[in-house]
């Protein structure tokens, strides 16, 4: 999987090329964050479940069906204080939760993703993973570490700095008064 701070970076991307005007700082932190969301299901690996479960890691927390219904939740939860419509941002926030799981497919570690949960539990990868898995913990400042951070710098970090700043500068070269 990539790393937490990979996950990151793209919950923030969303934000920064998505076609709102008001992106307030709650918003810019809570798509961090949810990007991030899926892995809290690591914790099903001390609760001794089997790898191929739904509850396991890259399980339902990973799944499209999870990402519509908690960004849906949290869009009717926040809409007011980021002013923006329902619509837009259950949308949003559901694009930067599924994206977890888009991210994590491309990796050549683990057994897939459930990415039809609960309706399937089926895992699936795509058939290009360049990205290495990151490992887990401290052993992320390791060799082996430092080597899937490459990784993800090569296969993310840098297409989505391009996206940002080509969908940056088209906005920078609009004319007052239109709409981004």
């Amino acid at each position: 999987m990539p790393s937490i701070m990979t996950h990151g970076l793209v919950g923030a991307a969303a934000v920064a090329v998505a076609p709102c005007r008001n992106r307030r700082p709650a918003l810019w932190l809570l798509s961090a964050g949810l990007s991030m969301v899926p892995d809290l299901d690591v914790m099903s690996y001390h609760l001794d479940l089997p790898r191929t479960s739904i509850w396991a890691h890259r399980g339902i927390s990973h799944s499209l069906v999870a990402a519509l219904v908690v960004g849906a939740l949290l869009a009717g939860l926040t809409r007011r204080g980021l002013s923006l419509g329902w619509p837009r941002l259950a949308l949003l926030l559901s694009l930067v939760m599924a994206s977890h799981g888009f991210l994590d497919g491309f990796t050549h570690g683990g057994r897939g993703i459930a990415f039809l949960a609960p309706f399937d539990a089926n895992r699936y990868l795509f058939p290009f993973r360049p990205i290495p898995s990151a490992p887990f913990g401290l052993g992320y400042f390791s060799g082996r570490g430092l080597h899937a951070f490459e990784g993800e710098v090569l296969w993310v970090w840098l297409p989505t700095i391009l996206v940002v700043g080509v969908v940056t500068l088209v906005r920078l070269g609009r004319r007052p008064g239109e709409t981004a």
